[in-house]
């Protein structure tokens, strides 16, 4: 018998080869309980980056391909699952400005293994990010022979015996004998492999010709910020709230801003319905439009391409009143974010209480963090958000007079400088004269900077006009702050002395309720200075 000859080619495929695609992809993947590639998603991966989705053809017949995006590592992280590298498998994540060629998918025909179809990928992959002059190919790659020692075996050592060769796993020995070399394991990156058991290894080829490019100026993380600086007023209902709302996110996304911001309880005039009762009262019967607002701000953030900080408003949870707000992202995952401290005025006429966790935010232009107005007056709750990788703190505040503006406006200013990070305060401005505990309002919203060569003197990068209501945009640099850490002419966080002093977390879990994302409720500690006596009244008692 004359065997049929064979011709190879590894090349960029076109949408119109989708049906050999979906055949591969099928029949690669016998076992997989989640969804496959549509047509559609492949259709918009194809447009945006061509060069990037290689498939391997035998005798012009498409049997694998391998999939992959450009993104910038310093904004999608070391910690990150599927969902976030690939946006919601939006692809929002791809920039050609970015410093990483990262494989979101390869395969082969299980007919046509066994003929290095899959190197000639990896080798087409690693050809292509020498000629983009990328710093390396990376991906997360599945453990599908996991789940068999399991029982025996914690990840980690599961993957040094794959590396030792004393196990094989179809997918990581594979990866290894490629010359890639595992950075770290990740948990929960793709909740439907089973197989894996969700574990994923974060694996890294480096390119060795990469030659960074140098410019005049270093390469900008330019993010565009949308502050609402809301004027209350009165509404005949919730729906005629949020018209006006949307009509906001339509405003701040049509000028192309990364994050809108509202204040603190912006949806305080629906109180007006519920005068007949006291005070206490009538913020709770307001407590039942959260869930309702919180749903309508995460369809909306997908609408407009937005992520929205929601501001703050009462929610009830299991019987505590609490001043909380949402982090909506674009991709259409939401988090919850709640006020710790509370003031004098809010615990004594309305009884809202503290919440117990605060965090930083991922999200597709950085980490960020929120602090409900009071809260960024105490420099140790930012001072954690900043060691944890903090750029941007957003900050909605409600405040009435000159006066409490003006605490919370230089705070803000002060955590800006002390922790090298962009400060964004968005607050409301207007009279509620049928609304009690809210007659009055005063606002200027601003995004505040650290005091330095690079940005503006004055630490102001825009501001409102006072007691108005407009929404300022406003454009801040984030790779100014990496500058800054290293050759700032003051460092103030590489210059703090932990041998004397130190700021530690304490405390357990907290979990939420209706679906609330959990969040990680972080204490301070001070730690006694040991040059200090023991009798010193000012240490004798740390911060719990």
């Amino acid at each position: 018998m004359i065997r049929e000859e064979q011709h190879v080619e590894v090349r960029p495929y076109s949408i119109e080869v989708y049906e050999d695609f979906a055949e591969a992809m099928r029949a690669a993947y016998p076992k997989w309980s989640g969804d496959l590639w549509r047509k559609e998603t492949i259709s918009r991966l194809i447009k945006l980056f061509p060069d990037g989705q290689l498939g391997v053809f035998v005798n012009d017949k498409l049997v694998g391909c391998a999939l992959s995006i450009i993104v910038d590592l310093d904004k999608i992280g070391l910690d990150h699952d599927y969902r976030k590298v690939t946006g919601a498998y939006t692809f929002n994540t791809h920039t050609e400005k970015g410093d990483t060629l990262y494989g979101i998918e390869v395969f082969v025909h299980p007919e046509f293994r066994g003929k290095r179809l899959g190197r000639r990928l990896y080798e087409a992959r690693k050809e292509l990010c020498e000629r983009l002059n990328l710093r390396a190919v990376m991906f997360g790659g599945r453990m599908p022979n996991y789940h068999l020692y399991a029982d025996t075996l914690k990840p980690k050592e599961y993957i040094e015996k794959v590396r030792m060769k004393e196990i094989h796993d179809p997918v990581l020995s594979f990866q290894l004998a490629n010359d890639f070399h595992v950075v770290k394991l990740l948990r929960g990156y793709m909740p439907d492999d089973k197989q894996s058991l969700e574990y994923a290894t974060l694996l890294e080829w480096d390119n060795i010709y990469h030659n960074e490019v140098r410019f005049d100026r270093q390469d900008t993380r330019n993010v565009r910020l949308g502050l609402v600086q809301w004027q209350m007023r009165s509404y005949r209902d919730r729906s005629e709230l949020i018209e006006q709302v949307n009509f906001f996110l339509e405003v701040v996304s049509g000028y192309g801003s990364d994050f809108a911001v509202f204040p603190e309880l912006f949806n305080a005039p629906l109180m007006a319905a519920y005068n007949d009762r006291n005070e206490a009262e009538a913020i709770r019967a307001l407590a039942e439009h959260t869930i309702p607002l919180r749903d309508e701000m995460i369809t909306a953030a997908v609408k407009y391409n937005l992520n929205i900080i929601t501001g703050s408003m009462p929610l009830v949870d299991r019987g505590k009143l609490l001043n909380v707000g949402f982090l909506c992202r674009r991709d259409g995952t939401w988090e919850r974010y709640e006020k710790i401290h509370i003031t004098p005025n809010e615990q004594r006429q309305w009884g809202i209480a503290g919440g117990d966790g605060f965090r930083v935010f991922d999200t597709d232009c950085g980490k960020i963090g929120v602090l409900i107005c009071y809260d960024c007056e105490f420099p140790e709750l930012v001072r954690l958000l900043a060691m944890d990788g903090m750029e941007i703190l957003f900050v909605p505040f409600l405040t009435d007079t000159q006066n409490g503006y003006s605490r919370v406006r230089h705070c803000a200013q002060a955590r800006a400088i002390e922790n090298e990070c962009f400060v964004a305060i968005a607050g409301s401005v207007g009279n509620l004269p049928r609304v009690k505990n809210m007659d009055i309002q005063y606002a200027q919203s601003a995004v505040l900077t650290p005091c330095d060569f690079a940005f503006p003197s004055t630490g102001v990068k825009g501001e409102a006009t006072a007691n108005t209501e407009m929404v300022l945009v406003v454009d801040v640099d984030l790779s100014l702050l990496k500058d800054l850490h290293h050759n700032g002419s003051v460092q103030n966080l590489k210059d703090r002395r932990p041998d004397l002093y130190d700021l530690g977390t304490v405390g357990g879990g907290a979990s939420g309720v209706d679906g609330f994302a959990p969040i990680r409720p972080m204490a301070m500690t001070v730690q006694v200075p040991r040059t200090i006596a023991k009798s010193s009244p000012v240490l004798t008692a740390g911060i719990r």
